[in-house]
């Protein structure tokens, strides 16, 4: 990039150097240096705790609209003889720690939530699938039939079929947002979930990406199924960065990814590589 943008970015450079912690921006050396794990870098599981207690929220709203027949805010429900009440408050516990989220009520209480119980706290058991759903590349029928597993026997196809389209319409949103011109750090890594096909039991795997933006604030850029590899696949999600905003990338952390370095550079070129010695790829028979 040359001219006033050129300028612009080269300043940007120099400037994470020594803006003051008064400012909230980031010291770049320091946080390099904290690029042995994701978590120390990222803080990915309080990253995954918002992301799974959003859509948590929304699939328990969207029981509700189902339950009561109406949308909330709806002029349906006057007169209706039940409506919806407010919310209440509950701690839950993921794999990635815990977290709160608001339950909706009914003023009639009757209402009973399917996705998490009334005395439920737990969902270690399906935390992952929910964090896959958030994944370009994840289809329709991919969602439902997580979804199906998740719900388990006992709710209609047409209740599931009514929650998918929400989370398709969140997720499409979520994936589709602006990001920042310019990220400091960004990091590349591996989200592991179990899910089912023919009968079987398969591991499969969501690439996601985690950024550390210009006043030092973490966010998760975006999630990504692998239908293709190496570089062509790298070079999508990159792409696709750019696209919703993305000017320039000073490090990418990653572990051992296939291809990456190279599409990085395609489309980054002015971005470092700094290679993790705890991270891997993902072998091609867990796609």
């Amino acid at each position: 990039m040359d001219g006033k943008g050129g300028v612009f970015l080269k300043t940007e450079r120099s400037k994470l150097k020594t803006v003051s912690a008064h400012e909230k921006s980031m010291n770049l050396d320091e946080e390099r240096a904290k690029c042995e794990t994701m978590d120390d870098l990222t803080g990915k599981s309080g990253l995954v705790q918002q992301l799974i207690g959003g859509m948590v929220e929304r699939l328990l709203e969207k029981e509700m609209e189902v339950y009561l027949g109406y949308e909330k805010h709806s002029s349906a429900g006057d007169n209706s003889g039940n409506s919806w009440n407010g919310k209440s408050k509950k701690n839950i516990y993921s794999s990635y720690g815990s977290f709160i989220i608001e339950v909706p009520r009914d003023r009639q209480g009757e209402f009973k939530p399917r996705l998490i119980k009334k005395r439920q706290t737990r969902i270690g058991s399906f935390d992952d699938k929910i964090v896959s759903m958030y994944a370009k590349g994840m289809t329709t029928r991919d969602i439902q039939s997580h979804l199906e597993e998740i719900y388990g026997k006992g709710v209609s196809q047409s209740m599931i079929s009514e929650i998918a389209g929400e989370v398709v319409a969140t997720t499409q949103k979520w994936q589709a947002r602006s990001l920042e011109k310019i990220y400091p750090i960004v990091f590349f890594d591996v989200i592991h979930y179990k899910a089912k096909k023919n009968g079987q039991v398969l591991m499969k795997s969501v690439h996601s990406c985690f950024g550390i933006n210009l006043e030092g604030e973490k966010e998760m850029l975006g999630m990504w199924m692998r239908r293709s590899k190496g570089v062509k696949f790298w070079r999508q999600i990159f792409g696709e960065l750019k696209d919703r905003g993305v000017n320039d990338i000073f490090i990418a952390c990653m572990g051992g990814f296939k291809g990456l370095p190279e599409a990085l550079q395609l489309v980054f070129p002015r971005a470092e590589v700094q290679v993790l010695s705890n991270a891997q790829d993902v072998p091609s028979a867990h796609m």
